[in-house]
């Protein structure tokens, strides 16, 4: 046995790992990588992909999150401006029975003075809020806008058409508010005429 309870290779090693140097301030320069820098390296390598996987996740979070965003607010607009054309489309179909009285005293000659000038007012704004009237005379039946009150035949047309206007229709955009109450003309089935 020996005196010394360690021998030279037992004795603990120890590394100063400090990147200033205590005694003259100043930085040190880089030491030789010992064996624990390979586990560091990797370690750093293992934690910065799960950072990499953490932030990309983060983003796809994001990207989804915005898209759907992007989406209550295109359908919330759409709502919202749906509720509007509807609200104003229920204040103008109040409103066409007054439009009816006003064309039956214009049809009589009953709109004169401070009167025309009101009925001209209304009709200007109404069509500022974009009421349309529809259904003349001589125009192409269309179901979809016109409602047959009547129905002739005449040998003077060639497809069905609006011969004569009861109540004139109204639309708001692509809306139809009321339809046109008219009395239909179709073509005359031709006579047959059997040769013998």
């Amino acid at each position: 046995m020996t005196d010394s309870p360690l021998d030279e290779g037992d004795r603990p090693v120890i590394r100063d790992k400090r990147r200033i140097d205590p005694e003259t301030g100043e930085p040190r320069a880089a030491a030789d990588p010992g064996p624990d820098s390979a586990i560091e390296d990797e370690l750093a390598g293992i934690l910065e992909a799960d950072l990499q996987r953490q932030v990309e996740e983060r983003t796809a979070d994001l990207q989804r999150l915005q898209a759907e965003f992007a989406n209550y607010r295109r359908r919330v607009d759409r709502d919202r401006q749906a509720v509007a054309e509807q609200a104003l489309g229920s204040v103008l179909l109040g409103l066409l029975p007054v439009l009816d009285d006003v064309d039956r005293a214009r049809a009589h000659g009953e709109v004169e003075g401070g009167f025309k000038l009101v009925a001209d007012g209304l009709d200007t704004t109404l069509a500022k809020l974009g009421l349309q009237r529809f259904g003349e005379a001589g125009e192409p039946f269309d179901p979809n806008v016109h409602e047959a009150l009547t129905h002739t035949l005449s040998a003077d047309v060639d497809e069905p058409v609006c011969a004569e206007i009861y109540q004139p229709g109204y639309r708001v955009g692509e809306r139809v508010l009321r339809p046109a109450r008219v009395a239909v003309a179709e073509p005359a089935e031709p006579a047959s005429t059997d040769v013998e």
